[in-house]
């Protein structure tokens, strides 16, 4: 009999576990599914950039980070509605800030973006002040 009864409660203990870790997709759900999305191009070739960090920073301060894939996508999804700063960071390339972006219930946020290739002053050409130093 005990052991019945043990057998049962572990049955239950799962059961309850398992609609805990469900996924909420329904109405219902008090988290406001919103999705902001778009792309990352290199300015000059006009390709896709791959594994650039995407910040999404609320005003709040709660962050999320996620990178862009080989197509230069990205995409956010569980923000909840805010205005959010998204800065967009990648080795060798200028970081790029958008603030003010909006973010409303059920309304989808395209963000596309352009990085300029950061050249470090050591690698340019000298400027025209170089012929007059000492």
């Amino acid at each position: 009999m005990k052991l019945n009864c043990f057998l049962f409660m572990i049955c239950l203990f799962m059961t309850f576990s398992a609609v805990a870790n469900t996924p909420c997709t329904g109405p219902s759900c008090n988290v406001d599914v919103v999705l902001v999305k778009g792309v990352v191009l290199d300015k000059e070739s006009r390709k896709p950039l791959k594994d650039v960090n995407v910040t999404a920073i609320s005003q709040s301060k709660t962050e999320k980070i996620v990178s862009t894939d080989n197509n230069g996508a990205f995409h956010f999804i569980m923000l909840k509605p805010d205005t959010y700063r998204l800065v967009f960071e990648k080795e060798g390339y200028k970081k790029v800030i958008k603030d003010k972006v909006e973010v409303k219930e059920k309304i989808p946020v395209r963000i596309n973006v352009e990085l300029f290739e950061f050249i470090p002053i050591s690698d340019r050409e000298p400027s025209i002040w170089h012929f007059f130093e000492s």
